[in-house]
């Protein structure tokens, strides 16, 4: 089978669907995998670091048009559309609810689309969304922070507080896995949290974890 990666084109996404070490392993597996050139740079992977693992370097249509299956790591946009073909498998996050355009061009495609955010082990996790929901739930708070700052626009809060000055306030919706990971790290800040959810169940996991 050939792999390809191509780069992501969506603004501001700098991620890469596939390392060095996962390009060596799909070698080693006796794939061929073909990746756009400068794929990597914005995750600070060079061009030669996929070529000494025995990947190929290739243009962007290059790309799409040898690959049997193309690892991405957003959703095709529309300038993408023209390059879905019957049989080619699409591996990469959709999110299609929101995007019916999308939908409709990988059926009329032929693609065959998986998405990584329904990918599900037996137990019902889901192994490669999990991640993503971790990084966004402690990154809001990251956010929120810098832009509670008075040069940026904010209202001069520092959550964490100072002695004499009490700490911010920050509320959560959702004790899920971007909620609970917000909350690990609005805590961690020292800010007065409070998460809001309907599932008791999820509330009770959050307050054994937090001790109340």
């Amino acid at each position: 089978m050939t792999v390809g990666v191509p780069r992501e084109i969506k603004p501001g996404e700098q991620r890469v669907a596939l390392t060095p070490a996962g390009a060596r392993a799909l070698a080693e597996a006796g794939h061929q995998v073909v990746v756009e050139r400068g794929a990597g740079a914005g995750s600070g992977i060079r061009d030669d670091e996929y070529a000494a693992v025995g990947a190929a370097l290739a243009t962007a249509d290059e790309v799409w048009q040898r690959a049997d299956l193309v690892l991405k790591v957003k959703e095709p946009l529309p300038a993408e559309y023209p390059r879905l073909r019957p049989g080619q498998i699409l591996f990469t996050y959709l999110h299609l609810a929101p995007a019916p355009e999308l939908a409709r061009a990988l059926r009329d495609s032929g693609t065959i689309a998986i998405g990584y955010e329904t990918v599900q082990r037996a137990d019902g996790s889901l192994p490669l969304l999990t991640p993503m929901s971790e990084v966004a739930g402690r990154l809001s708070v990251q956010e929120g922070a810098f832009y509670l700052g008075r040069a940026r626009g904010g209202r001069g809060i520092l959550l964490s507080g100072v002695p004499g000055v009490p700490p911010g306030n920050v509320v959560i919706l959702g004790a899920g896995t971007a909620g609970l990971n917000a909350a690990r790290a609005a805590v961690g800040l020292g800010a007065d949290v409070s998460i809001l959810d309907v599932n008791l169940d999820r509330l009770r996991h959050v307050d054994d974890l937090f001790r109340g």
